[in-house]
C-alpha cells in the first residue's frame, strides 16, 4: 500500500495501519461510526484518512469520502470528514475497489495507533530502535477465535 504521506518536522508518530472493511449487498449504515470515534476520543487512535468505494450489481465504481458520502452513514461518519488528510493514493483505492465484489462497498481506513506514541518516544530517547513490526493476518486471528469460542476462552 503506498500513501502521500505528509508529516510535520518533529512529531513523532504512532504506528499507522490501514483497515479494509467490507460490506456485502452494500450494507453500509454508519453504525461503526460512534466506536471509531469513541477510540478516537480516548487517545487509542487517530483517524488519518477515509475514504468509501461503493459498487453496484454492473460493477460500477463510487468513490467517496465521508464528507460526501450522504445519508445516514454520512451522517455517523461526518466528525470525520474534516480530519482525513488524503494519504491514501488513487491506485491504492483502485486495487481495493478493483477485488471488492459487485453489490458492495468498502470502508478504507489509515489511523495512527497513538496509544504507542509515548511508548515510541521512551524507545527513541533510550537510544533504541524498531527492528521490525508486523500484523497477524485476519484469517490466523479468526481462526483462534473459533478455537477459543470452542474452549469457551482463555
Amino acid at each position: 500500500m503506498t500513501t502521500n504521506v505528509p508529516q510535520k518536522p518533529g512529531r513523532i508518530m504512532g504506528p499507522v495501519d490501514y483497515l479494509v472493511v467490507e460490506f456485502p449487498g452494500n450494507k453500509f449504515n454508519g453504525e461503526m461510526a460512534p466506536e471509531l470515534a469513541r477510540l478516537e476520543k480516548n487517545g487509542i487512535v487517530r483517524v488519518i484518512d477515509l475514504v468509501f468505494v461503493v459498487k453496484d450489481q454492473k460493477g460500477n465504481v463510487v468513490i467517496t469520502e465521508a464528507k460526501h458520502l450522504g445519508g445516514v452513514a454520512g451522517d455517523a461518519f461526518s466528525a470525520f470528514a474534516g480530519k482525513a488528510s488524503e494519504w491514501f493514493s488513487i491506485d491504492d483505492i483502485e486495487a481495493i475497489a478493483a477485488v471488492l465484489p459487485n453489490n458492495s462497498s468498502a470502508a478504507i481506513l489509515l489511523y495512527e495507533n497513538t496509544w504507542a506514541v509515548h511508548l515510541k518516544e521512551a524507545a527513541l530517547n533510550s537510544g533504541a530502535k524498531v527492528v521490525d513490526m508486523g500484523r497477524i493476518p485476519p484469517e490466523i486471528i479468526r481462526s483462534v477465535e473459533q478455537q477459543l469460542n470452542l474452549k469457551g476462552g482463555v
